[in-house]
């Protein structure tokens, strides 16, 4: 039976990673370009047509459709190649799984998002779904370069953890009231679509309190692992791409709401959103690593 490596598994599973969020960012643009009834029916374009790329709109959700394509082709290799490689790892095959179930999941809730006319229920639960498949594949990444047969074991102090875990349930927070301000703004994937009503000021505090609060539990969490000589070991370089990227995408953030919400600033938010979710997930995982990691 064919064998693969694991370092030509891992290779697999960025592949996986990164076709998920391009799909992301591609839903994101034919949100903004008011493509997303582009093809009004599921799996054809429409009624008369499998494929139809006759006006922008409908070329526009047909690309995106085809990436969803390639990311059913990342996770299908992600899966064979958890089967191929050896040794064979149970937690790998586990977590390739989950990106199975989560695609095919999500490709369900996009047909619903199309019969429901882009209605923006449909449409948070579309990106929450996909935020939640960048996290088991970060995840699937992580693991799948750590050794085989090397059991996990906490890594971080029992504050430096805490916080941690806090300021992953902030950054959650932050992308959920992100996707209510998407759904009462502008920017509805159709002219047509229905809007949240709710007060877009208000609501758009309450993302950025998130993230304020986000940054300042980081920031505590510098001050944590200063005192701490293994804490800051396994964490500092994970908080500081944190940081980084955080730091970033409140810019861009903030940039995007005071100069009326711009379409290529949007799309950068969202990617800059889906990158923060990896670099979150990277760290709660930085809280336990393999025990002969352990020992260095």
């Amino acid at each position: 039976m064919m064998q693969i490596t694991p370092a030509t598994y891992q290779r697999s599973t960025y592949f996986a990673l990164m076709a998920l969020i391009g799909i992301i960012v591609t839903g994101a643009a034919v949100r903004l370009t008011n493509s997303g009834l582009g093809c009004d029916d599921w799996p054809n374009c429409n009624s008369e047509k499998l494929i139809d790329v006759s006006s922008a709109h409908a070329a526009i959700e047909q690309v995106n459709r085809l990436l969803t394509g390639i990311v059913v082709i990342a996770v299908a290799l992600a899966v064979l190649g958890s089967y191929l490689r050896a040794p064979r790892r149970r937690d790998l095959v586990w977590w390739s799984w989950s990106l199975v179930v989560g695609v095919f999941a999500n490709a369900f809730l996009g047909a619903i998002t199309v019969w429901v006319d882009l209605h923006p229920y449909a449409v948070q639960g579309h990106l929450l779904l996909s935020m939640a498949l960048i996290a088991a594949g970060a995840t699937l990444v992580r693991r799948s370069a750590e050794p085989d047969g090397v059991p996990r074991e906490r890594a971080t102090s029992t504050r430096a953890t805490r916080l941690i875990r806090v300021l992953a349930v902030g950054v959650t927070v932050a992308v959920v009231t992100g996707t209510v301000v998407t759904g009462a703004g502008p920017h509805a994937g159709d002219e047509n679509a229905v809007r949240l009503n709710v007060d877009i000021p208000s609501i758009a505090r309450v993302h950025g309190a998130s993230v304020v609060i986000s940054l300042l539990v980081a920031l505590s969490l510098v001050v944590v692992i200063r005192g701490s000589l293994d804490d800051r070991h396994r964490v500092q370089a994970g908080l500081s791409r944190w940081l980084t990227v955080a730091v970033l995408q409140a810019v861009v953030g903030y940039v995007q709401y005071f100069t009326g919400v711009p379409e290529l600033l949007v799309l950068a938010h969202v990617a800059g959103a889906s990158v923060l979710y990896v670099v979150t997930t990277q760290l709660l995982l930085d809280t336990t690593r393999p025990a002969v990691e352990m020992a260095r």
